[in-house]
């Protein structure tokens, strides 16, 4: 069964740091790019990372630019999103996301069908 499990959400205070991580079975990761997205409440869910399979190559959405890093460990089929200097604006559910269908991070999050359930991050004093 091909399953993504996210862990390592929680309540931070603003300027704080968290890792996320995002498990995989049933499949490898390595072979599919993987992105991390966010939904907040009454917003729309936005990438907010990706890492292609192809290459390596990691994407950004711009408010989180120098700020998060994402990577993978082959070893542990687990992808993690690395969130330094948080802010209150990050708060939101946070998911993991594969697509089965290409190498690359096409940048669309229609095209990312494998989800996991989510893992919540609070930035706030």
């Amino acid at each position: 069964q091909v399953q993504l499990v996210e862990s390592g959400g929680g309540l931070v205070q603003p300027g704080g740091s968290l890792r996320l991580s995002c498990a995989a079975s049933g499949f490898t990761l390595d072979y599919y790019p993987i992105g991390w997205f966010r939904q907040a409440p009454g917003k729309e869910r936005e990438g907010v990372s990706c890492i292609s399979s192809s290459d390596g190559s990691t994407y950004y959405a711009d408010s989180v630019k120098g700020r998060f890093t994402i990577s993978r460990d082959g070893a542990k089929n687990t992808v993690y999103l690395q969130m330094n200097s948080l802010k209150p604006e990050d708060t939101a559910v946070y998911y993991c996301a594969a697509d089965m269908f290409r190498h690359y991070c096409s940048g669309h999050v229609s095209d990312f069908g494998t989800w996991g359930q989510g893992t919540q991050v609070t930035v706030s004093s």
